[in-house]
């Protein structure tokens, strides 16, 4: 995003928790969507909203969540094989 787009809005009440409305052109600079996840960070001169990426996982974490029965049909190929044998 080359130019910052910016807009002044008020904090609204929305149920127990507080809100603020992004205004569309807002969202479209930013690339935020309809349900999509986003981070919500606080710091002492007010509040910052990123998207919100995919968690970075460990190689223990990966492993835990692999599963073969999802995964059966490969095969770790050490030979040459199909055309490759020639």
């Amino acid at each position: 995003m080359a130019v910052p787009i910016r807009a002044k809005r008020t904090v609204q009440q929305w149920g127990n928790s507080l809100a603020v409305r992004i205004p569309a052109t807002v969202a479209r600079a930013a690339h935020f969507t309809v349900g999509q996840p986003v981070e919500i960070t606080a710091a002492d001169d007010g509040v910052l909203v990123k998207r919100a990426g995919m968690p970075k996982l460990t190689l223990a974490q990966k492993l835990a969540a692999f599963d073969p029965v999802h995964h059966g049909g490969e095969a770790m190929v050490t030979q040459p094989v199909g055309i490759e044998a020639m």
